[in-house]
């Protein structure tokens, strides 16, 4: 199976994404299609023993559309067309304003110029409006009469043309009628109003549909456009597209950091907060790795360009959030249903609403039968309903994205909202997943700085994550000594001889095996440290013990607040580890969460996920190693912390890039405000067709004599357009925590 996203252009409303994602499906070899009108893009997945990229961009283009398959300035095309159509529906906007004000000059207004009240003149202004400006609606619905489809443009072609055409027949014809005591009307200002009107609602949708691919606009922005290039003893500034992997980088200080690669030379400090959203620089060394699109602020450094292209980073980044935006969410799934079978629906009731009115209708029958029919079809438009969901989805993900919470698809955005239970893997997730000392104890009358020099000399010798903790706490302030027959022994400590003094450090275990003489004040201290779920190292020296060391993985500074705002927002969290009962719960207590499922196997974790589902919970995983990915997988939502693993991230739905635990509620948040609007979205649309389709068939006739205008009609459905994407804007002005509005784009 191949998956391949790409642009199309050519689209003209929701229904144009409908029809073409109904030929995809049909074409042999294609397993999945899903096509956004929102954001112009389609994901095809495709079994390449059966179908090729040609096949798929030959059913694209035979209904008339363009694929843009392969092309690298995917997004710079659509732009481009869009710009170009932008334009092109001012131009014709300008001219069908013109003539329709000249029309309904002449036809409403009683003491207008009488060659304006001339029927001839009036068929004359209102021609070009019908075949000129409105040509794009009869291209379109041809191209879906040859594929046996209709659309949006089917239901504007045919009310425009019903009442252009039985004007000219009443206008040609106009003798014949009046013999037969027929009074004649010609409806070419009604015509003309409803092109202009709907073009007028494209032009104001499209404009605004531009902004709804904003954050997509602000990663591709972020891309470094020169490199410095070291080749063969000399600097080239090359275009970035020339770097190739394996490629000498020199980055100065103020430049973005081309690509993605590691330091080999120099130092410097690095702002990251457009991927990471950490606002503080961070300092790099030689063999870090750097982020392309980063800003070098100080030192001038020289790198290995490790990923170029689409590997890096950023374009994984932009990948990712293309994917999500075009993807659909199960919400989505009633109304391309309901699309689907839409426009035919509207053509059979416009039919019966004129034939039941021609039948029985009030004088003028005809003229009756007519405005009615021409304002079902009109006001009709499906369009309002193909673009509540992918419009929101699309300006949900890329809020996410200027957050820090990068989704993987729409479903999992959905899902997001209807959770009720967190679980939370400990290490890494809840707290900062490496080893500190938090307190050091010491018997009365001895020297603590040397003690402390003794410490930092033996544990200096050991790559234990406890030995290294140690170091890094001590190493400002005590002084290296010489280290004799160091010893390390596995599993309770080391030993050595420093200074002719016999130093060792490690468990109680170790002590006691040492016949070492043990502190019964310090012994008091290290119970206290280890109901604390601290790692309590002793240190003797000479066969007495002298100090204590108590280490802990700690929490996250923002766990306790970020439990706390889950368990408001009615969510149960629930913190499972491998880690024993103890210190599970002693993390546990201190994060404020009172459900452990501790001691629990890596293949173990998933079974949890399973069990809690069965009960009914939706249930969402939040870790970052190996360990959870089957978990997360089993999740109905994954959530990975950026900092973990490959494995963990490519199995969960949602990826909280800064590792930064205020994330996850913020997802929700995110998450819950993009489902309400998609509801809003979808209440507008389906609520102004239930209500207005009866008003235009003439349900309020009856009772108060009153017939919709189709001109009213038109202005109504391109209200309703851009009210859904006018909706779905509001998403940007979603406040999601308040630790989490940092700058920078993701």
């Amino acid at each position: 199976m191949k998956k391949i996203s790409f642009p199309i252009s050519g689209m003209h409303c929701a229904s144009c994404a409908v029809n073409i994602q109904r030929k995809l499906r049909k074409t042999k070899g294609v397993e999945t299609a899903n096509v956004n009108y929102a954001n112009e893009q389609a994901t095809v997945e495709y079994d390449d023993a059966q179908c090729s990229e040609r096949d798929v961009d030959k059913a694209i283009s035979a209904i008339g559309y363009t694929a843009h398959i392969g092309a690298q300035n995917g997004e710079d095309i659509i732009a481009q067309e869009r710009e170009r159509e932008l334009k092109e529906l001012k131009q014709k906007l300008l001219y069908s304003s013109v003539f329709t004000a000249l029309l309904l000059i002449g036809a409403m207004v009683p003491f207008a110029p009488a060659f304006l009240k001339n029927m001839w003149v009036m068929w004359l202004l209102s021609t070009p409006v019908q075949f000129w400006i409105g040509w794009q609606y009869y291209r379109s619905a041809w191209s879906g009469l040859k594929n046996r489809t209709a659309n949006m443009d089917t239901l504007i072609a045919l009310g425009t043309s019903v009442a252009y055409f039985f004007s000219v027949i009443s206008l040609l014809f106009m003798e014949f009628f009046r013999s037969a005591g027929i009074e004649v009307h010609v409806y070419f200002e009604v015509s003309a109003t409803i092109i202009t009107l709907i073009l007028l609602g494209k032009f104001l949708e499209l404009r605004a549909k531009g902004q709804t691919s904003e954050a997509i606009k602000k990663l591709l922005d972020l891309q470094a456009k020169m490199a410095h290039v070291i080749r063969d003893g000399q600097e080239l500034e090359l275009p970035i597209e020339q770097v190739v992997k394996g490629d000498h980088l020199r980055v100065l200080p103020g430049e973005k950091v081309p690509l993605d690669g590691i330091i080999i030379k120099g130092e410097t400090a690095i702002d990251e907060s457009m991927v990471t959203g950490e606002s503080l620089p961070v300092e790099k060394n030689i063999h870090d790795k750097v982020i392309g699109a980063t800003i070098n602020q100080s030192g001038v450094f020289e790198m290995v360009a490790e990923k170029v292209g689409s590997e890096t980073m950023l374009a994984q980044i932009i990948e990712l959030v293309k994917q999500a935006q075009g993807s659909r969410a199960p919400i989505q799934k009633l109304s391309d249903t309901v699309a689907s079978y839409f426009v035919p629906a509207v053509i059979m009731i416009s039919l019966a609403t004129f034939l039941v009115w021609f039948l029985i209708g009030p004088e003028p029958r005809l003229m009756h039968a007519l405005v009615s029919m021409i304002s079902v079809l009109i006001i009709a438009c499906p369009c309002a309903l193909g673009l509540a969901t992918p419009t929101s989805i699309m300006v949900g993900v890329g809020k996410g994205a200027q957050n820090g919470i990068l989704v993987k698809d729409a479903e999992a955005l959905e899902v997001a909202s209807k959770v009720n239970t967190m679980l939370f893997d400990k290490t890494g997730t809840l707290t900062e997943g490496k080893p500190v000392v938090q307190e050091r104890a010491f018997i009365d009358n001895v020297d603590q700085n040397y003690v402390d020099s003794l410490i930092y000399s033996l544990e200096k010798n050991s790559h234990h994550p406890l030995a290294t903790a140690v170091v890094q706490f001590l190493e400002k302030h005590s002084q290296l000594r010489e280290v004799q027959h160091f010893r390390d022994l596995s599993g309770l400590g080391v030993k050595a001889v420093i200074d002719g003094h016999e130093v060792l450090i490690g468990t109680r275990t170790l002590m006691e095996q040492e016949q070492v003489t043990l502190s019964t004040k310090l012994d008091e201290v290290a119970k206290t440290w280890r109901t604390k779920a601290w790692t309590v190292s002793y240190v003797a020296v000479v066969q007495k013990h002298v100090a204590l060391i108590g280490i802990a993985d700690t929490l996250k500074t923002a766990a306790p607040k970020t439990i706390q705002q889950l368990q408001n927002m009615g969510v149960t969290p629930i913190m499972m580890t491998g880690d024993n009962q103890q210190t599970a719960l002693a993390i546990a207590k201190q994060a404020g969460i009172t459900e452990v499922i501790a001691e629990v196997l890596p293949q173990d974790k998933e079974a949890h996920v399973t069990r809690l589902k069965k009960t009914g919970k939706v249930v969402a995983m939040v870790g970052d190693g190996i360990n959870d990915a089957p978990a997360l997988a089993a999740a109905d939502v994954g959530m990975a912390m950026g900092g973990g693993t490959d494995v963990a991230i490519e199995s969960a739905g949602i990826t909280l890039l800064r590792s930064d635990i205020v994330l996850v509620p913020a997802a929700l948040q995110l998450s819950k405000a993009t489902m309400r609007n998609i509801r809003q979205n979808l209440g507008w649309a389906f609520g102004y067709n239930l209500v207005l389709v009866p008003v235009a068939m003439g349900v309020l006739y009856p009772l108060l004599h009153v017939q919709l205008n189709p001109m009213l009609a038109s202005a109504a459905m391109a209200l309703s357009s851009v009210s859904v994407v006018s909706n779905a804007l509001r998403l940007k002005q979603v406040r999601l925590n308040e630790q989490n509005n940092k700058k920078g784009v993701l």
